[in-house]
This record gives structure tokens, sequence and C-alpha cells, in this order.
């Protein structure tokens, strides 16, 4: 199992080029098996979990031929897809693909509005929390499903087609949203989706369905309203920059001192982000060609924040902050509010010098004047990430284990670090 090492001390400068989202790659490629057409989709990141993902789709029937990144093209652009769900070969999708990686669950919507049936595994437990999967089956209820729970499998089916319905989420959900809207696609009708999660993915993926021959209004705000079609057609569409990926490396800069160029990232899908690290007194500026995050030498200062659904702090930057916070010269507090166990990075930082004290859903942070090298475990995607920053500042060396975390969702994180001047490199533990 590869490890990373880290020597901490170093400022980085230059430029960081950000990937394709994740976040959105994912739905996106699902959204390919709602029609018979070739769906393009550019700007795709390589990571584990969209391989995984390809896996899945290939098993569903789903042919997959792949583009790398043009010689001389612009090297934040990723590779590009071109995959044709002809034929859906099999409606289900086992426990041993989908127990790997939640977002495969979102092949349920897709398979039952195209095809009537699906038997789709229950995705289990979450290093991050449990994260029910009751809002997708209520909202594929509302629009006809009829769906029963057997043995940890979803049975689905909808012998008279799907068709439009009103659906009001008691609680944001991006993963429901997902599902509900693909779904719905191809239901008769219209649907209505309120209290919807506004993410800049979501709204990416209902861009793609409106390309591919969807009528959806209210694209970005809570309240979505689909009117079905009888088919989709094929499309071409280019993934957004991943946010997340862009504000973690901007705490990076932030945390070591520096200044970098975050090339192709969209400051609009990270305004609250960027109004955090600006209130540690970290210099933003926002540019043609991307998110420049500077800081001189001025000291960090501290801030509270609390995680919330898109527009708030993303859940998904809070691990990465909180390292930037073990930095600061006074007491920060944090406010998980999405996820009920997304502080196992605590202990790791605790590890390497940082006082940080926990009650309930806040953590305490009190800014330490050095981190010290030592040996950490990743827990998972974003608490792995979170360790790199806090390496990436610490007296001496970090290795940091289990980092098959960061392969799920960070391209080429190692060598867009070392490219700004960080001493970082992948060590195979065989």
């Amino acid at each position: 199992m590869d490890r990373i090492k880290i020597v901490g001390g170093g400022r980085l400068t230059g430029t960081i080029p950000i990937s394709g989202a994740k976040n959105a790659a994912l739905p996106l490629m699902i959204a390919s098996m709602l029609t018979a057409d070739r769906l393009t989709l550019k700007n795709v990141p390589n990571l584990a979990d969209v391989n995984l993902l390809a896996r899945i789709l290939r098993n569903h029937g789903v042919d997959l031929a792949v583009d790398g990144k043009r010689s001389g093209g612009p090297s934040h652009l990723g590779e590009t897809f071109h995959l044709t769900a002809r034929d859906i070969v099999d409606t289900t999708a086992p426990y041993e693909m989908v127990s790997r990686m939640r977002a495969s669950f979102w092949v349920l919507g897709p398979l039952i509005a195209r095809m009537g049936i699906a038997k789709v595994s229950l995705p289990g437990g979450c290093a991050i929390g449990t994260r029910p999967v009751d809002l997708h089956l209520q909202g594929l209820k509302a629009l006809g499903a009829e769906i029963d729970i057997d043995r940890g499998y979803v049975l689905a089916k909808a012998p008279k087609g799907l068709h439009g319905a009103r659906i009001v989420f008691p609680k944001v959900s991006v993963g429901a949203t997902h599902n509900v809207l693909l779904a719905a696609a191809l239901a008769k009708g219209e649907t209505l989706i309120e209290n919807a999660a506004r993410e800049p993915e979501v709204g990416d993926v209902a861009d793609c369905l409106v390309k591919m021959g969807a009528r959806i209004d209210g694209i970005g705000t809570s309240t979505l309203r689909i009117q079905g079609r009888d088919r989709l057609e094929g499309a071409v569409h280019t993934v957004l920059p991943d946010r997340i990926e862009a504000g973690t490396f901007a705490m990076a800069v932030a945390a070591t001192g520096g200044d970098v160029m975050l090339a192709g990232a969209r400051a609009t899908d990270l305004t609250t982000a960027l109004d955090a690290i600006r209130r540690t007194g970290v210099e933003i500026t926002e540019a043609d060609e991307g998110i420049r995050v500077a800081r001189n030498g001025a000291a960090l200062e501290p801030i509270s924040i609390e995680t919330q659904p898109f527009p708030g702090f993303p859940t998904d930057l809070q691990a990465q902050l909180m390292a930037l916070m073990t930095r600061a010269r006074g007491t920060s507090v944090i406010r998980e509010t999405i996820f009920e166990n997304r502080f196992m990075h605590v202990q790791e930082l605790r590890r390497l010098g940082a006082d940080i004290q926990l009650h309930g859903d806040t953590a305490t942070i009190k800014g330490v004047r050095t981190l010290q090298g030592a040996p950490v475990m990743a827990t998972d995607l974003r608490a792995s990430v979170s360790l790199v920053i806090a390496a990436l500042t610490a007296e001496g060396e970090t290795t940091i284990n289990r980092v098959y975390h960061l392969d799920r969702g960070f391209e080429r994180l190692e060598e867009k670090l070392a490219r700004c001047g960080a001493d970082i490199e992948r060590q195979s533990a065989g």
C-alpha cells in the first residue's frame, strides 16, 4: 500500500491546474444510461472513483472509449469519455461494486426510468456517517416506482413507466437530487423538485441533461421543474472545474505561504470558502485564468465557520480549513452540520502537535507555533488531504499512510504540489 512522504517548511509558488470535478463527472457518466446515443464528456479527471464507475457502467452495457489529453493543450483539461448505452444488458448493480463507492447507487434512477426495473445494492455504512438513502427512495416512489428492500438490495420496478410528481425534500440531499433529477428526465409529464440541492455539480448535470433534450427550469436554485421526455439524445459536455480541489489547494497555499495561480478554478463556485480564507488574512484575487492565492508572511487570523449546503461553507473543505487553522494566532471554531462523524482527522492532526478539542459537532482549534512531522494515517478522502496540508507546514518529515483515499478524489496531487516547490513524494510500501 502506497504512502506519501512530506518534508515541511517550504513555500508554494507557481501554477496549479485544477482538474474536472469528480462530484460532477460521476453523475454525468451515469446520465449516459438515459440515452441510446453517445454522450461525450470532456475534462474528466483520472481518479480511482471515476475508473471504478467506468467498470460498473460497462457491466450494465455502457460502451466507453477514452481519449487522453491533447499534446500542447491546457494542462488542467482532463480526459474525454465517449459513453454509449445502446443496450442495457444488466439492470443489477451488485454489492461488491456499490459498497466501494456510494455514488454508484445513483444508477437506480436511470435504470428505472429507461428499463422499468432495477436491482441495486444498498450502499452500506460510510466512514463519515450513515448517509441513508430514504430520500432517494421516497423521490422515486413519488415518480411511480414500486420499491421493496430484500436482503440488502433495492428492488424497483415501474411497469407503466415513471410519471411526473411534486417532490419536497425534507432536507437538502445532493445524492437524492441527482437520482430523482436523472429519473425525472424520462418521466411522463412534469416533475417539481423542491428543496433541491443547489451545488454547482447538480447544476452541471442539469445543464448536460438540457443538452440531451431535457427541459429543466430553475437550474442553480432550490426548485427544479423538469418536463419529462420520451427519449433523450446524445450530447457533448465539459465537466466543470473541481471547486473542492481548488479550495484545498488555496488552503495549502494559505498554510505554507507563497503565491499560486489556481488555473481554471471558478471563484463563483467557491464564494463562501474564499471569503473564509480572506478572513484569515490571505490575499485572494480573481482573474480570467483562475484564482490567485497569496500570503507574504503575515500571520494567519483565526475564524469561526459552520458547514452548510451550498452556497454555505462546504463540508468537503472542513478538514482542510481545520488544518489551516492549526497555524492561526488564536482560537478558531468549526461546527460540522452535515455529517455526524466527520472529525476523524482530528486525532491524526493531534499527532502532528495540533491543539484541537471536540464537543459534539464542534471543534475548537487553538493555533500553535509549530507542527512536528510524524507518521499519520488517512481515514477518508478529505481527512487525508488535511494531513497533507498540515504536513506541508510541519517541521521535519511526515509519512501519510493509506493514501489510496487521496487517489479517489485528487488527480496527480503530488505532482501538482511538487511543481510548486513542495518536498513530497509517493513511496511504495511493497
